[in-house]
């Protein structure tokens, strides 16, 4: 008999941390894969030419270096080979007309540079991160615990309270935008830009509530943080999982996708896999999924298990926007008018706050966005083995686009029929052009370009849904006790022995692997 203690659906990060959690501790684990390897979208490939490996989907680390995960299992992962990189900023901006900016790991160097932006933004760029300090503590703890949880509970009441019993700053700040707090505090645009686009990278938009608790949040991680990124590719960090996994005697198998989960008097005893083959679970099934796929199809054969109210959340459970991205080798470097740029792990090309506002105003009406926000990434500036000497990997990444264009906010691309290969490339030239007002050696030294929009995001990895990067919507209705799903605020699901994880419940978004760690601990404990 195929029999393990868990078996879990899926290899992303976040099902190969728990694997490896539990491995660890004794459990004999099985790790059901889809695809030809492990990591979900944790992959580098040779995408361009040969010699230059990009990294397909994820890139940077800094919420799994920074998170429960890593402090875990990190110590082992090294010794298995995973390596983190650092540039010397971890963030920067480019705005033509405007100026720019960096950020690095120096909270002195950071404050300084707010200043030359603008008198006194330097000022209160330090005050925002010295009212911020009482609540990085009990912020980050929730991190890695279960919010469904009376620990976790009593966290978020201390957290949004004061000791008078009044609502505290935090909770203030819980439902406020990014646009108004950053206009309310900063007075230079460039600032103002510089901090913007990372509520972008949570999932949530410059004007959408709760947006600017993330701004912050993200400044903080990664001030301590960085922008760490592995050696060799973001996809070490799947294959040292693996590892990791198999040298604690567990497997990996991949070309298996699980057709349904298996109850046995109501408790989760199994998989099984396409073909017809059954793999039985003696403590758990772990399935890294989102809400749609587990109650409507894993457990279809099945309703009766699962509450009306489920089934029906499942059935309205949201995507969020899309992702775009352009994968250059290039026969050198970018270079820029501000040569820190250069040396920055995570620069944005943009317009500024009011350019990303529309930009993802547009894409929220299915519109191609007149001038997206662009997240470059160089990983070749601190990794010389991801391409040839003296050439560069690149990826321009735009997270302000629909999952399915129905129009052009410029009126130029006949977008109605959605991602066609005719939308693909004139999409690719309006980028191409834009970044080229902040690179400007770019078009000259594109040597290949590969071209991941919002469908090939989808077809690549179901947990997209229609193409969205991050797993389902993470507006304020969808996010925090609301995932994955109102009626089930958590990991644990409402059948005995089925466990959810994955970027569809908390905390979500991201290479974080914080979802695993809280399943397995929960397992575990």
């Amino acid at each position: 008999m195929d029999s393990w203690d868990a078996v879990i659906i899926g290899s992303g990060h976040n099902a190969l941390v728990a694997g490896a959690m539990l491995a660890r501790d004794g459990w004999s684990v099985l790790v059901l894969e889809e695809r030809d390897r492990p990591g979900g979208l944790v992959r580098t490939e040779e995408l361009t030419l040969p010699g230059f490996r990009h990294d397909v989907f994820s890139s940077a680390h800094p919420l799994f270096t920074g998170g429960p995960a890593y402090a875990a299992l990190g110590p082992e992962l090294t010794e298995l080979g995973l390596e983190y990189r650092q540039p010397r900023y971890f963030s920067g901006v480019s705005m033509p007309g405007e100026g720019s900016a960096v950020l690095s790991s120096s909270v002195e160097e950071n404050v300084a540079e707010a200043e030359r932006l603008a008198p006194g933004d330097g000022q209160a760029f330090a005050k925002l991160l010295k009212d911020f300090e009482p609540y990085i503590q009990p912020v980050f703890a929730l991190m890695g615990t279960d919010l469904n949880t009376k620990a976790a509970c009593r966290r978020l009441h201390r957290l949004l309270h004061d000791e008078d019993g009044g609502f505290s700053e935090f909770a203030h700040l819980f439902t406020r935008t990014a646009r108004e707090l950053l206009t309310r505090t900063f007075s230079s645009p460039v600032l103002r830009g510089l901090l913007a686009p990372w509520a972008l990278h949570l999932g949530r938009g410059p004007d959408e509530v709760n947006s600017a608790l993330w701004v912050i949040l993200v400044q903080v991680a990664l001030g301590m943080a960085g922008m760490p990124t592995p050696a060799g590719g973001s996809e070490r960090l799947a294959q040292t999982l693996t590892e990791l996994i198999e040298k604690h005697g567990g497997e990996v198998r991949t070309g298996r996708r699980a057709d349904r989960i298996l109850l046995k008097h109501g408790r989760a005893r199994g998989v099984r896999v396409t073909d017809g083959q059954i793999v039985h679970a003696r403590r758990a099934v772990l399935a890294s999924v989102n809400p749609d796929q587990l109650y409507l199809e894993l457990l279809a054969d099945a309703p009766e298990a699962v509450p009306p109210v489920i089934r029906g959340q499942a059935g309205r459970y949201r995507y969020g926007r899309g992702c775009f991205q352009l994968h250059l080798a290039l026969s050198e470097p970018p270079r820029f008018a501000d040569e820190r740029l250069a040396s920055a792990g995570e620069p944005h090309l943009t317009g500024g706050l009011d350019a990303l506002s529309r930009s993802v105003n547009e894409a929220t009406r299915d519109l191609l966005p007149a001038e997206p926000t662009i997240a470059l990434d160089v990983p070749s500036t601190v990794d010389s083995s991801r391409c040839p000497p003296g050439k560069a990997v690149a990826r321009l990444q735009l997270l302000d686009v629909p999952t399915r264009p129905r129009g052009d906010a410029a009126g130029e691309i006949d977008a109605g029929d959605g991602w066609t290969d005719e939308v693909k490339k004139a999409f690719t030239d309006r980028v191409l052009a834009v970044a080229g007002r902040h690179v400007p050696n770019l078009p000259d030294a594109i040597l290949a370009v590969h071209v991941i929009a919002p469908d090939d995001l989808a077809r690549a990895n179901r947990n997209c849904g229609p193409g969205d990067p991050y797993g389902g919507s993470h507006d304020l209705a969808q996010s925090y006790l609301f995932r994955p799903l109102p009626a089930q605020p958590s990991h644990h699901t409402p059948i005995p022995g089925l466990w959810m994880l994955g970027a569809a419940t908390w905390p979500g978004h991201g290479v974080n692997g914080a979802s695993g760690y809280i399943v397995a601990r929960r397992l575990l404990d």
